[in-house]
């Protein structure tokens, strides 16, 4: 943003230079052009008139021969033609216009008025000498074209300078504006980003920018300050809550336990289904508590090694597996990579296997694959067991939404709350040959970037090979 703000100002900013000087540049040579030309007609016209008094009333040359050496002192080259077209006066360098000047006098001659001319090198001013109706004579006027043309130079060089010196100041301020707009926002990027992966605490600074940069700035750190306070009491009261049911809740086991243990008959059938009922209100509990825990979790992602991870919890549930006599494998890919946070695949991938566990039968099998697609991990739990109807896997992410669950129902929505947390999706699907597959997307790389603007350290290959 920073960078387009300033090529923006810049930008706009040259075209104004570039519509104010070129024209001026234009005006200014031109009005110097102008200004020369008439210079030297008013100085031949001079020369004219003074070689009037000499042609026509027969007196001295004396004023035209001192104006014609003035001229040859600038450096002009001057002539003064009679009637005939005769060399009366003239400097050293009279004969400027070389075989043209006898066809130029005679032109002026036949029809008395200013003749100009111009090359690269001379400006040549032919004036009639005497009344227009009855010329005496032509006074002919050759100016060299290089002051002129250094001038302008010397004008469009002054141009130049006053442009590249706007140009600069240009980018003096495009980039202080810039830096003035885009530091903050930023500054405020950079908080959210933090928010968004568990830095509760996070502010942005409300202090620097545009006025409505501040407002934004202030607006972020109250939305902050209020998730805050609502993540953090949701906490507490999960805690509270987790307390004040679990203490009476094995109060009440440890008594029913203690009644069983001296029963005999219907009353001790009882006491067993009591204390069924109890095991069964704990998990409940239990199950619940995870998934308030789960909705209203910050995950702060990291780098997690989904490939070791998946090993060691396979190992782990391998003895459940043995003991049912289930085929618990997994295949993913090395090195395989996700960021999430921290114990979230662990909870995600416990409640996986043991879904598919209670599912299948005797001689099941259970396959866990990992594979990097894009910057996705695609992880994949699937079964040969009895599968899902269509309608049970429309509800199953929602708690006790699976009405064909043998337990609580609250282990897929626990998955699906720490999966969406940490920016990936969940999916059930058929499994090729019956059973049921759950498959996991989960972001292989760091959302956002880093303050240096490069991407982050998580593996970016475009796919496994």
């Amino acid at each position: 943003m920073t960078r387009r703000i300033a090529l923006s100002v810049l930008a706009l900013i040259t075209a104004v230079l570039v519509l104010a000087v070129v024209p001026l540049g234009l005006i200014m040579t031109q009005r110097e052009q102008t200004s020369f030309r008439d210079d030297s007609a008013a100085r031949a016209r001079s020369i004219a008139s003074a070689a009037e008094e000499y042609l026509s009333d027969r007196k001295r040359d004396a004023a035209a021969r001192h104006l014609v050496q003035e001229a040859h002192g600038r450096g002009d080259c001057a002539a003064v033609y009679d009637r005939a077209g005769h060399v009366v006066l003239s400097t050293a360098c009279s004969d400027v216009a070389g075989d043209d000047s006898a066809r130029l006098v005679a032109s002026v001659l036949a029809d008395p008025g200013t003749r100009v001319r111009q090359d690269d090198q001379w400006l040549t001013t032919s004036v009639p000498i005497g009344d227009a109706s009855d010329a005496v004579g032509v006074a002919v006027l050759s100016r060299s074209v290089d002051p002129l043309q250094d001038r302008i130079l010397a004008m469009w060089g002054w141009l130049a300078l006053i442009g590249v010196g706007g140009l600069g100041a240009a980018v003096l301020v495009a980039v202080l504006l810039a830096r003035w707009v885009g530091r903050p926002l930023r500054v405020l990027d950079e908080a959210a980003q933090q928010l968004g992966e568990g830095a509760l605490d996070v502010r942005a600074p409300a202090g620097a920018g545009p006025q409505e940069v501040r407002r934004l700035a202030a607006t972020f750190n109250t939305m902050a300050a209020r998730t805050e306070a609502l993540v953090h009491g949701h906490r507490a009261v999960v805690a509270d809550v987790s307390h004040q049911l679990r203490t009476p809740l094995a109060a009440l086991r440890l008594r029913l336990d203690l009644l069983a243990a001296d029963a005999e008959g219907d009353t001790a059938a009882e006491l067993a289904d009591a204390q069924g009922e109890i095991a069964r209100l704990s998990r409940l509990v239990d199950g619940l508590l995870a998934v308030a825990r789960a909705e209203h979790a910050v995950p702060r992602p990291g780098p997690v090694r989904v490939d070791r991870l998946v090993a060691e919890r396979v190992a782990a549930w391998e003895p459940v597996a043995h003991t049912g006599r289930v085929r618990l494998t997994a295949e993913c890919r090395p090195g395989l990579t996700a960021f999430l946070g921290e114990g979230d695949l662990e909870q995600v991938l416990d409640n996986l296997i043991a879904n598919s566990l209670d599912a299948v039968q005797q001689g099941g099998r259970v396959l866990i694959t990992g594979r990097r697609q894009g910057g996705t991990v695609r992880l994949r739990v699937v079964d040969n067991g009895p599968g899902m109807s269509r309608a049970a896997r429309e509800t199953s992410f929602r708690r006790f939404g699976n009405p064909e669950a043998s337990g609580a129902g609250l282990g897929l929505a626990i998955v699906h709350r720490l999966v969406t947390a940490n920016g990936g999706t969940a999916d059930l699907l058929d499994s090729p040959g019956g059973g049921l597959t759950v498959a996991l997307s989960l972001p292989a790389s760091r959302r956002g970037r880093d303050r240096d603007g490069k991407p982050g350290s998580g593996d970016t290959r475009a796919s496994d090979p």
